[in-house]
């Protein structure tokens, strides 16, 4: 565990594994000793760790960072936090923004596109208020702040919708351990409060965009938004309802992150690049990484849905990648789109 000064607060991070560094941050609440309790986190943790460095911080005023004073809750203070963590790493780094977490990740890369490598965003979103409808936000705050045991129940659902309820009852302690009952307002409040659409245009780093299809914190087409207002972003479509990306199905997540930050093994063939696909399996793959079904690219290229398949099939095998999402990301790194 190292404290880093951010202004006149501290910040508690860590890191863990070998490489390049991956700065991680995100979600609504977070506690660095608390989330090692998760056997998944300790596992995606692992599966991104073992070719990078990867960076976990707790921002001022939740978990370790600076826990009697205010909570963070301020794009620019976000930011601050996350760009003294990049200072304290003293190197270009690249960045991991989940959830809300997706914001300052953003609003940092486009300030400081020296500083970062690549950019990964995951259940991410532009504009906070899109999440909901007013009058659900409010409903939710309320609920939060009069009675932080429901709320962090009606959270626990929304965030881990396959969990067991073994499961959800550690969520929701873990949930309590990170914020109390005031704080957790004003985390909730900033989420729906965060607008970062103004800096999206701006970014200049390789940005990879993920979002589950079901998710039921932060809806899907908040995801492709992101991904349309970024230039040159890749947009990778994952199955899956959980919004924590280390539940579900990690290791497709991580199979596209790896591919995407040149982490991963590669496994394709020698002299596998742009020629060995037809000009038909790079109009597929463009619409692949665009997030499309198989059913979606029939129906825009006038193909049988059987055809579609096939061609993404194909497209796999000549990449040597095991997963549509590792395809995406992969043609994004290797100039394919």
């Amino acid at each position: 565990m190292r404290f880093t000064a951010a202004g006149a607060r501290t910040v508690a991070w860590a890191a863990a594994g070998a490489g390049p560094p991956l700065v991680v941050g995100g979600w609504w609440c977070g506690h660095l000793e608390l989330d090692w309790r998760d056997p998944l986190f300790r596992r995606f943790t692992g599966l991104l760790g073992d070719r990078c460095t990867l960076i976990r911080y707790d921002r001022p005023g939740a978990g370790l960072s600076d826990p009697a004073g205010p909570l963070v809750t301020s794009l620019a203070d976000e930011v601050a936090a996350l760009s003294a963590v990049v200072d304290a790493a003293g190197e270009k780094v690249s960045l991991f923004g989940g959830s809300s977490g997706g914001c300052a990740a953003m609003a940092y890369a486009a300030a400081h596109p020296d500083r970062v490598e690549r950019l990964v965003l995951y259940g991410s979103y532009a504009r906070g208020t899109e999440i909901a409808t007013a009058e659900a936000r409010d409903s939710l705050l309320a609920l939060v702040g009069r009675h932080w045991g429901v709320g962090s129940r009606i959270l626990a659902d929304l965030f881990l919708p396959t969990a067991t309820p073994a499961e959800r009852d550690e969520f929701v302690r873990f949930q309590r351990g990170s914020l109390t009952a005031e704080k957790a307002v004003r985390s909730l409040a900033a989420v729906y409060a965060f607008d970062v659409r103004d800096r999206l245009a701006t970014i200049e780093v390789p940005t990879l965009v993920l979002h589950r299809r079901d998710d039921r914190a932060i809806p899907f087409a908040l995801g492709q938004d992101v991904a349309t207002r970024i230039p040159g972003a890749t947009f990778v479509p994952l199955d899956g309802t959980d919004h924590l990306p280390w539940r579900g199905d990690a290791d497709s997540l991580t199979r596209a992150v790896r591919e995407f930050l040149g982490a991963g093994r590669r496994v394709r063939r020698a002299g596998a690049p742009r020629g060995e696909l037809s000009g038909r399996e790079l109009d597929v793959l463009r619409l692949v990484a665009q997030g499309l079904s198989d059913q979606e690219i029939a129906r825009r290229l006038g193909i049988s849905v059987h055809t579609a398949h096939r061609h993404v099939s194909n497209i796999r095998g000549k990449l040597g990648v095991s997963s549509r999402a590792a395809a995406a990301a992969h043609a994004a790194t290797a100039g394919l789109l």
